[in-house]
């Protein structure tokens, strides 16, 4: 078995947790996911032997749902993953709808537009809609979409556009807003868009370029796994995570148990106690494999 470190990295085994596992919940990128966006045969093996066992797994991401092919096949039992850092809960079974969102007032999103553009010149902007992703002629977008509208943010929020996507005419909810600066390091322009914007709107960040997510007020991982714990009857204490970036620390210290992969950020390091191999090691399975065999 790959062994797993503390935070001083002495080897040591997977920590089991005091009370049985109810519920896994777990990130995908950097977390579940090996580099190359696979999810690996020993994965997919623990994942099913869990909800075998009567685990019930949601994955945790600040992916948009129409990003959730890769692990569609995945989530047996109740097919939901939380999505875009909570902003949406999802429903795999059924081509990916969206059941639940919890959005950014487009209102709010131009208070924030404008905030960063002062306090940040040369940022430059994408809209996460329920339906649709579009974004500023200067954002680089992770994924070409030939569908995407680019325009300034101002257009992009605007209530006669909104409509215009949707081909039902009522709007698409907004997600997310995504800001990205050229120039500036990653970290430092999460501090700084918090203090410019800090009391408009929930910030983070799980790219390793100068990307920010922005989400509604309260709007988190964290926030939105509680609310679907508390739906089932399932305590925090009953939660293992894993988590490997800014955006998943909420819910790892909202979890009873949680684990930093071996490849986390620093904070994220920081804010955890136990460690699991890397992404690429099969982390995640680790972890399941010996929890399994403890219950």
């Amino acid at each position: 078995m790959t062994p797993v470190t503390d935070a001083s990295a002495t080897p040591l085994e997977p920590v089991v947790p005091s009370r049985p596992t109810r519920l896994i919940a777990t990130d995908l990128d950097g977390t579940l996911l090996h580099d190359d966006k696979t999810v690996s045969d020993r994965t997919i093996a623990a994942l099913a032997a869990a909800e075998e066992a009567g685990i019930e797994v949601f994955f945790v991401t600040g992916r948009p749902a129409r990003w959730m092919d890769v692990v569609s096949d995945h989530v047996h039992g109740h097919g939901l993953a939380i999505c875009a850092n909570g902003a949406a809960v999802v429903d795999l079974h059924r081509g990916r709808r969206i059941v639940e969102v919890s959005p950014l007032e487009p209102t709010v999103a131009l208070d924030v537009v404008a905030a960063l553009r002062g306090a940040a010149p040369g940022t430059a902007f994408a809209v996460e809609r329920t339906g649709s992703f579009h974004h500023e002629p200067a954002y680089p977008p992770l994924r070409l979409d030939p569908t995407a509208n680019v325009a300034p943010a101002e257009k992009l929020l605007a209530e006669d556009f909104a409509a215009s996507v949707d081909p039902e005419g009522r709007g698409q909810p907004v997600l997310k807003l995504l800001a990205h600066h050229a120039d500036l390091d990653p970290d430092a322009f999460l501090a700084l868009a918090r203090k410019a914007a800090g009391n408009l709107a929930s910030f983070t960040r799980s790219s390793p370029t100068a990307l920010l997510e922005i989400s509604g007020p309260g709007v988190s991982k964290a926030g939105t796994l509680a609310r679907c714990c508390a739906e089932r009857g399932i305590s925090p204490a009953e939660v293992v995570a894993f988590g490997d970036m800014p955006n998943d620390i909420e819910m790892l210290s909202w979890a009873g148990t949680s684990y930093a992969m071996a490849n986390a950020h620093p904070d994220v390091l920081a804010a955890t106690t136990r460690r699991t191999a890397s992404n690429n090691d099969d982390g995640v399975a680790v972890v399941i494999e010996r929890i399994l065999s403890a219950q």
